[in-house]
């Protein structure tokens, strides 16, 4: 499975890729069909007509990645152009789980935010003996 930062955003691309796309090939796809910078660390999914087959494409700085996983059998759910899907979501997909009716619980977040403690006015409390 691949190690992926909180921060990284995963674009998908629905409509069938031709998969004798490489890197240039696909780098267009993202400029053209999904209008964004396939060179600003993004992650970006494609899948063949078949549903058996998906590429990820990735900046990392320095160089494109392109992984790329083809099933012996079965095939990857469908799923929305142009969305963008979580971590978690890639990981289910790329392992087959298919959550019906599924629910992200309360006490779980995409994102938080943490405010900083105000000071507070008393100064450091003391120690009870």
């Amino acid at each position: 499975m691949l190690s992926l930062p909180a921060s990284i955003r995963i674009l998908v691309c629905r409509d069938p890729v031709d998969f004798r796309k490489a890197h240039d090939g696909l780098v267009a796809i993202v400029r053209t069909h999904l209008r964004s910078d396939p060179l600003d660390g993004s992650l970006y999914l494609f899948l063949n007509r078949r549903r058996d087959r998906v590429k990820l494409l990735q900046w990392d700085g320095n160089g494109l990645w392109l992984h790329y996983k083809r099933l012996e059998r079965g095939t990857f759910r469908a799923l929305d152009s142009g969305s963008e899907i979580t971590r978690a979501q890639l990981g289910m997909l790329l392992e087959g789980i298919e959550v019906k009716r599924g629910k992200i619980r309360s006490r779980f977040a995409d994102s938080i935010r943490i405010e900083p403690r105000a000071e507070r006015d008393e100064g450091p409390r003391e120690r009870a003996s």
